[in-house]
């Protein structure tokens, strides 16, 4: 008796695991779109918002310089150290490997010594600025997860602005302003993110943190996106759940956190003085020796999976939605408007699911997809259901007994679904699936 008792609930505990360790953590990573759940009807999809898993978005991106020619090297010419600005005998030449400096070892893994990075031309036809557009662009949609970080192999520039796109390129607005002086530059006074709060956390700012001239260990400017989620998630972002309900809500939130295109405008090169040094121009010019920018596809709480395809990023759509954002609902799943998941209620969020379009019921009955039969009807070639002897229909929605003469008796009535403890979850399941 023991030993049936344990093996009854050792089966239990199996079940429970099996359905458990599919389902998001308390603070809703969203990595799991759907799952199978046992109710008194059988096995039912419970379907659930999901995304996919943050990754090194670099991997996967294409540079563009503006102006195209603006790469040291072509013709060759002499820069200075640096740390030193005076000893100008490094040079720069597109045609030797060791010595050019193209835009792709912006990106490289660090193999060379010393390190590898991408350098503009010098400052050699000043007053006239030294300006540079660099432009990254995934051609997917991307939302951002932890800072963007740029390192600089030259000094940080003395003006700069870093700018996105959310329409792949065709208009463009600042993410952020960095200057040695905000108000000469740009004529906005100085700040930095620890200045803003919940209230203010869009607000556009300009800041001199990342600004200095040639200083060693002063080489990196980031746009804090980890500090900004910090205002909902708190310092140590323990509270996800409440900046997931924050994005669910505010559009214009989530909007900022998300783009197509990045771009790093140079518009004045570190000089580390007040005044421009003309006898020395090869001591100005832009170095960048890497990029980092982490992120997910957007794909609408749709999809846990973005894959690469034709050089292009596409979201792996599931929720019977389609598009490489899993923007709209496949062909026959029109039943009603597409939605995006929501991350709301914590931890599951709601799926959303497009549900079959009622004109395609007649050739497509059920899938196994979404296991439309019901009262434990089986899809038989996504062409009918072959129905339980108690029940009929083209679903098995009804029982039989209601069409015989006198109807559904005592007896009859014992084949219809009671009212147990899974019948709630029963429910959702066939709200979720539109049943």
């Amino acid at each position: 008796m023991y030993l049936s008792r344990f093996l009854s609930l050792h089966a239990l505990w199996v079940t429970v695991s099996s359905v458990m360790q599919h389902y998001p953590s308390v603070w809703g990573h969203y990595d799991v779109c759907k799952t199978q759940i046992y109710t008194e009807e059988g096995k039912v999809w419970d379907y659930m918002a999901c995304q996919p898993e943050a990754r090194d978005m670099i991997k996967y991106v294409k540079v563009t310089l503006d102006p195209p020619d603006i790469t040291c090297g072509d013709p060759p010419e002499t820069f200075c150290a640096m740390g030193n600005p005076y000893m100008c005998n490094n040079e720069c030449d597109a045609s030797t490997q060791e010595l050019a400096h193209p835009p792709e070892l912006m990106f490289d893994l660090e193999g060379r010594h010393p390190s590898t990075f991408w350098q503009s031309t010098t400052w050699k036809d000043y007053p006239k600025p030294l300006h540079v557009n660099i432009t990254l662009s995934w051609n997917k949609t991307i939302e951002l997860t932890d800072n963007i970080v740029i390192t600089f192999e030259s000094g940080r520039p003395d003006q700069m602005i870093l700018e996105k796109s959310l329409d792949y390129g065709r208009t463009w607005q600042p993410y952020q302003y960095y200057a040695t002086d905000c108000l000469d530059a740009f004529h906005m006074d100085p700040k930095s993110v620890r200045d803003l709060s919940q209230h203010t956390v869009l607000e556009i700012i300009c800041t001199e943190e990342y600004s200095t001239g040639y200083m060693t260990n002063s080489k990196i400017i980031h746009f804090e996106i980890k500090d900004r989620f910090a205002f909902f998630a708190g310092p140590r972002l323990h509270n996800m759940a409440s900046l997931y309900g924050q994005l669910d809500t505010t559009k214009k939130l989530r909007d900022f956190f998300t783009i197509t295109d990045l771009r790093i405008r140079l518009l004045r090169p570190a000089t580390g003085e007040i005044y421009v040094d003309e006898q020395h121009l090869a001591r100005y010019f832009y170095a960048i020796s890497d990029i980092r920018v982490y992120g997910r596809c957007k794909c609408n709480l749709h999809a846990t999976g973005c894959k690469e395809e034709n050089k292009r990023l596409l979201c792996e759509c599931e929720h019977n939605t389609t598009g490489p954002d899993c923007g709209k609902c496949k062909k026959n799943y029109q039943g009603r408007p597409w939605s995006p998941g929501s991350y709301l209620p914590i931890p599951k969020g709601t799926a959303n699911i497009c549900i079959p379009s009622i004109s395609s019921i007649g050739t497509n009955v059920c899938d196994n997809e979404l296991l439309h039969c019901q009262n434990g009807g089986t899809c038989i070639n996504n062409v009918r259901c072959q129905c339980p002897p108690a029940y009929t229909g083209i679903l098995c929605e009804k029982l039989k007994c209601e069409r015989e003469p006198g109807g559904c008796g005592q007896s009859s009535a014992r084949g219809r679904p009671g009212p147990g403890p899974l019948l709630p979850a029963l429910l959702a399941a066939w709200a979720l699936r539109g049943c």
